[in-house]
């Protein structure tokens, strides 16, 4: 597995403990000029010879570049059978068995392996950690609320290829031998959880919305959704535009009978 990180100390111990129970066996880590506890958890591991750290000064979010650098290295210099592009804040929960074994399962025609994500909208009050608190989540693959209205964009799981491209987003892969065919059959499932709480938004959107604005190789499309809420920050409305991201009572009380969100108790019930 990969992961590309920074200031994510308060998912980060959760995440790497998740997917080593669920059957990663090795984890390539980037650190993007992490200032909090996210180092101390990574060189842990790496202690333990469960990781592998590279630390990335540049600060233009180059997140392809990066993701695709790691994801090589985990077929040529680690023997990798199957590679999952992560992020921190994204729990990948096999259907059946483990991941290992699922993926193991997969037929030989097959080179990606899709997964839907699922949302845990975000909620008021910050005095527990984020999975026992964050136990609702979007009934289907959909934008989080107040970050637009559309689908949410599955994650790709692919067979090792020393020669991969992983595009901006982890959402899709290229490479020479890639060239089979993709199934997104629900074998696994992705828990989102990508809004935990103020400060760690705020500081989220505050470096990766400039390091997007210093970025002069993808358009400007790319990342729209943190250009804009570092575009409030930079304008003071930053707080208006967080109010609108998090529901309250009533609106999940809605949601929760409408069936658009759904009591989603999985992780809380893992980690305790």
């Amino acid at each position: 597995m990969t992961l590309l990180v920074r200031d994510e100390e308060d998912v980060l111990e959760a995440n790497l403990e998740h997917h080593f129970d669920h059957g990663v066996d090795f984890v390539i880590a980037t650190d993007n000029g992490s200032v909090d506890g996210t180092l101390d958890i990574l060189r842990a591991e790496e202690r333990a010879g469960r990781l592998r750290l590279i630390l990335e000064p540049e600060d233009t979010y180059a997140q392809h570049r990066w993701v695709t650098r790691m994801a090589r290295l985990a077929a040529a210099d680690h023997g990798a059978d199957w590679v999952i592009n992560n992020d921190a804040d994204e729990f990948w929960w096999p259907r059946d068995g483990d991941l290992a074994s699922t993926l193991a399962a997969v037929p030989d025609a097959v080179d990606v392996v899709v997964a839907q994500r699922h949302n845990f909208v975000a909620r008021p009050g910050h005095d527990q950690p984020f999975h026992q608190r964050m136990t609702v989540r979007q009934a289907e693959p959909r934008q989080h609320p107040g970050l637009g209205d559309g689908p949410l964009p599955p994650k790709a799981a692919h067979r090792a290829d020393p020669e991969v491209t992983v595009l901006q987003g982890n959402h899709e892969v290229t490479g020479p031998l890639l060239g089979g065919s993709e199934l997104d059959d629900g074998r696994i499932d992705i828990l989102h959880f990508p809004i935990r709480g103020y400060a760690h938004f705020a500081n989220k959107i505050a470096k990766g919305g400039a390091a997007y604005a210093r970025n002069a190789e993808l358009p400007v499309e790319v990342g729209h959704q943190w250009r804009r809420l570092h575009a409030h920050q930079q304008d003071g409305t930053f707080d208006e535009a967080w109010a609108e991201l998090v529901l309250t009572d009533a609106e999940l009380a809605t949601g929760l009978a409408a069936g658009t969100l759904v009591e989603d108790t999985r992780l809380r019930d893992e980690l305790g």
